[in-house]
């Protein structure tokens, strides 16, 4: 099963890929609703030029900070990192890539390519939503917080020697709002101008109806590309050509489909800036692309790859006893997972008259003997989600705070008790496979529900059997899911699961044809936005969308609306804490299981910084060749 998601902090740029993923810590999901104008004249400073911006205005890092503290400024540069095409992209029907260009529609590109391009400020991975100069020396903030002014480095330039201009940051943002994947465009949709003034300074202004954030990620996501490169080119082309950037790395060798190579850029303009100061130390970046995780493992094994992040508990606990295991040149060390909200577990599909009613819900849920799984399918490794924000500030805990219930309490009578009274917890079953006392109270649930027992199933006063099906599209799940259907059969529910191939099901998830799916979002570490695409009504009826369970609930989407205009971080931790309790309560899923690390093995020839950062893991970028241990396992080359 899948451990935590990862992307680098460090990507300059989001694919369009990573946009949907949500997964950077650096950047965040894609934008939706409206909300007060983007930083408050006090928080920003005025008019007074600025080396960062963040959130609510708090920076840990001052104008004169020489590089980010969980760096290494002394790191080596040389060597090479390989790693294969992270699991999430197979999530995206990408076992391949036919494109280098990930910002449009046409087809699918490989991770990394947003290494080569360079952006306004980047952000810092020990901080949740601060942002620092890049390309932009210092921005300037309007009073009124729609208007920012960034002044750009001469010294800014393109691999090909050409100057990176303010006309090019127009010409990158304009047709990135005209052309660029939904994704990347629909947050641009409140950026109104985008203005040069002058060879080095560029003013965005914004309509005064985005969210906080949306600044932000125009300043530290978006990439910035040669106007005088396309003026030949076709922007929105599929195409193998490797693009022009500039930044810390190229494209190098590709193989089409099958591997691409990123090369260091020796004489990279941005190398000495505080902001890159530990970053980009290997020469060359490689990702290979398997069709079969098997064979991706044998080549980890025989050294083909020299990183792994193991999706497989079982494989964690069974697998790595090959020779360079045991004799020590694979090494297992272990990474604390993000500080950031982390959502997964099995979603009802509320479009469904079937499952109407919570206490349905509630009561399929209750079949999950979650200890059991855990000690026997997982080798203990998991630990069971019970948020919606897991691992954060944002999940709620024991009885509603005194702010909290303030928040709640004008919905009082448009929401279940639940959500007044300790937060709703997944029930703890006995850990024997079938816990009979859980599975006798879903049976008094389920007949609460209206469902009846008739010979070997349920049925409602209709006469229509209460009958699911789990869609998955990895044969990892039937494992885990054999025993819950066998305790959903015992107590009367027809319950099985369909496997089926990626595009099918892309295709029903597309259709809304579906009973039960799961989901897993790492959310960003400031979510004011994509959590209304997750749980949104509007969302609820868009194809292809986030919104699994077709949830449309009043004062759900009255939260969503209110963590879009909060004034600081107090503010988005109690609104967070009381979605959580109220999406909870009214158990639209139930809940599955999440590493509390990052299970990594590597071929030991790397050194990393002795902190990890709580908002990012981005070993690629951050990491770099040990001379002498790579020496010692023969990896030197």
């Amino acid at each position: 099963m899948s451990g935590a998601a990862t992307r680098s902090p460090h990507c300059l740029v989001l694919t369009r890929r990573a946009l949907m993923k949500g997964a950077a810590a650096g950047a965040m999901l894609p934008l939706v609703g409206t909300g007060p104008s983007a930083m408050a004249a006090e928080e920003t400073g005025g008019d007074e030029p600025r080396h960062g911006l963040s959130v609510f205005g708090d920076l840990k890092y001052g104008p004169d900070f020489k590089h980010f503290a969980y760096l290494n400024p002394a790191a080596p540069k040389g060597g090479s990192f390989v790693f294969s095409a992270p699991s999430w992209y197979y999530n995206q029907n990408a076992y391949t890539f036919n494109t280098l260009n990930g910002f449009t529609f046409r087809g699918d590109a490989p991770p990394r390519i947003e290494l080569t391009f360079s952006t306004l400020m980047t952000g810092a991975a020990d901080e949740p939503d601060s942002v620092y100069g890049l390309v932009a020396e210092t921005v300037t903030v309007s009073e009124d917080g729609n208007r920012y002014r960034f002044q750009l480095r001469p010294s800014a330039l393109f691999h090909d020697g050409s100057q990176l201009t303010a006309e090019d940051v127009v010409f990158s943002f304009e047709t990135l709002k005209e052309k660029g994947h939904p994704d990347i465009s629909q947050p641009l949709r409140d950026m109104t101008s985008v203005v040069a003034d002058g060879p080095h300074a560029v003013t965005v202004t914004y309509s005064g109806k985005q969210n906080r954030k949306v600044p932000l990620l125009v300043a530290a996501s978006l990439p910035i590309f040669s106007k005088a490169y396309y003026a030949g080119r076709d922007f929105e082309a599929s195409t193998l050509e490797p693009p022009l950037g500039s930044g810390p790395y190229k494209v190098g060798h590709v193989n089409a489909g099958r591997s691409i190579e990123y090369e260091r850029v020796e004489d990279y303009w941005a190398k000495d800036l505080p902001v890159a100061v530990g970053t980009a130390n290997f020469d060359r970046i490689r990702v290979e692309f398997y069709q079969d995780d098997d064979v991706q493992f044998q080549a980890f094994a025989k050294g083909e790859l020299t990183f792994r992040e193991e999706v497989s508990s079982k494989m964690w606990a069974t697998a790595y006893d090959f020779p360079a295991a045991r004799d020590g040149r694979v090494i297992k060390p272990s990474f604390a997972a993000e500080r950031r909200p982390d959502m997964y577990g099995w979603f009802f599909n509320l479009r469904r008259a079937k499952f109407a009613d919570p206490r349905t819900r509630q009561a399929i849920g209750m079949a999950l003997d979650y200890p059991w799984t855990n000690k026997n399918l997982f080798f203990g490794l998991y630990v069971r989600a019970t948020s919606f924000f897991q691992f954060s500030d944002f999940a709620a805990s024991g009885l509603p705070a005194a702010d909290e219930l303030a928040l709640l309490e004008p919905y009082r009578d448009q929401l279940p008790a639940e959500a007044f009274g300790e937060a709703v917890m997944p029930p703890e079953a006995d850990g024997s496979g079938r816990d009979r006392k859980l599975l006798r109270q879903a049976t008094t649930l389920l007949a609460e529900a209206g469902w009846q027992r008739q010979g070997n199933d349920l049925v409602n006063a209709g006469g229509e059997r209460l009958t699911i099906e789990f869609l998955i599209q990895s044969q990892a799940f039937e494992r885990v899911l054999s025993p819950l259907i066998a305790n959903l059969k015992a107590i009367g529910i027809n319950a099985s699961m369909r496997l089926v191939d990626a595009a099918q099901y892309q295709s029903r998830k597309n259709d809304f044809d579906y009973d039960i799916m799961a989901s897993r979002i790492m959310f960003d570490a400031t979510p004011l936005d994509g959590i209304e695409q997750i749980f949104g009504s509007a969302a609820a009826d868009i194809p292809s969308g986030s919104n699994l369970a077709g949830l449309k609930n009043p004062v759900v989407d009255a939260l969503i609306a209110r963590a879009a205009n909060v004034q600081s971080r107090a503010e988005l931790v109690t609104v967070m804490r009381s979605l959580d309790r109220v999406l909870r309560s009214l158990h639209i899923w139930f809940p599955a299981w999440l590493s509390e690390a990052h299970r990594v093995a590597v071929w030991d020839k790397f050194g990393w910084p002795e902190t990890k950062p709580d908002y990012g893991f981005a070993p690629e970028m951050t990491w770099w060749q040990d001379a002498a241990r790579a020496a010692a396992i023969g990896k030197a080359g």
